[in-house]
């Protein structure tokens, strides 16, 4: 099951693109409310936004991010049949990349 979830909308002078994605972005500094250690970070350090193949935007991020974060932005040239990519890398080593065609 993917931990990233895109919708697209077009509109009349651009297509609004957003992204849902499931990760507990964890800073390193909570603890555990039942044995009282902290909960080691787990944060996304790379989200990359592409639209057919050609990468729009590489954020590098931290541990201030809130968990499940979400994200939006406005393509001027999408048209309906161009796909939006959208992957992240995290710092324990996983990732993800999801695909999305524009209706």
């Amino acid at each position: 099951m993917s931990t990233i979830k895109i919708r697209s909308k077009r509109l009349d002078d651009y297509t609004l693109v957003r992204t849902l994605i499931a990760h507990p972005m964890e800073t390193g500094k909570r603890k555990n409310e039942e044995t009282g250690e902290l909960v080691p970070a787990h944060f996304i350090q790379t989200l990359t936004f592409a639209h057919n193949n050609k990468v729009m935007s590489e954020c590098q991020m931290g541990f201030g991010v809130s968990k499940n974060p979400f994200f939006s932005f406005r393509l001027k040239s999408a048209q309906a049949g161009d796909t939006v990519t959208i992957s992240w890398h995290d710092n324990l080593g996983y990732h993800e990349r999801k695909e999305h065609i524009i209706q």
